[in-house]
């Protein structure tokens, strides 16, 4: 997995737009489809993150289902973190004169918007236990940066 990957937004299209985009150029495939659960925001089993590869290089497709947000005016980057002080390094330096978001999400001094997410995050949302991914995705709708011990909280079931 790429460190730094494009991310678009979307609406409801980013499966449609993936098998799009994958069909037209040669050595591109999707990965991987993470869909939403019964903690939404979207509707449940509805594509939530598509990741998929144009050409050898990694993208990431979000849909947002209209949740009154507008779609990313600036190019988007998914930042992949292996623990929580990569995330609060990242998460500083790129906020500083910028706005921070929810869910991981800030716009840097420029106008770019970054999604500071931790590995951990990937791993607990892949579980199979609808009740556990439903937990982490609950307590990351309530974060701003994210936090890995708050997410093995909610993952375990605990307070």
């Amino acid at each position: 997995m790429n460190k730094i990957r494009p991310f678009l937004w979307f609406d409801d299209e980013a499966e449609d737009a993936a098998t799009l985009y994958t069909s037209i150029f040669p050595n591109s495939k999707i990965t991987h489809v993470a869909r939403y659960g019964d903690a939404g925001p979207g509707p449940k089993d509805k594509a939530m993150v598509v990741t998929f590869e144009l050409a050898g290089q990694e993208f990431m497709a979000l849909n947002f289902f209209g949740q009154g947000e507008e779609k990313a005016p600036a190019p988007a980057f998914y930042v992949n973190c292996k623990d929580q002080e990569e995330v609060d390094r990242f998460w500083v330096q790129l906020s500083e004169g910028g706005q921070p978001g929810v869910c991981g999400w800030l716009k840097d001094r420029f106008g770019v918007n970054w999604n500071i997410v931790p590995e951990a995050f990937g791993e607990m949302m892949s579980d199979e236990d609808d009740a556990k991914t439903d937990r982490v995705m609950k307590a990351m709708l309530g974060m701003t940066k994210m936090d890995i011990g708050e997410l093995e909280r909610a993952y375990a079931g605990m307070p």
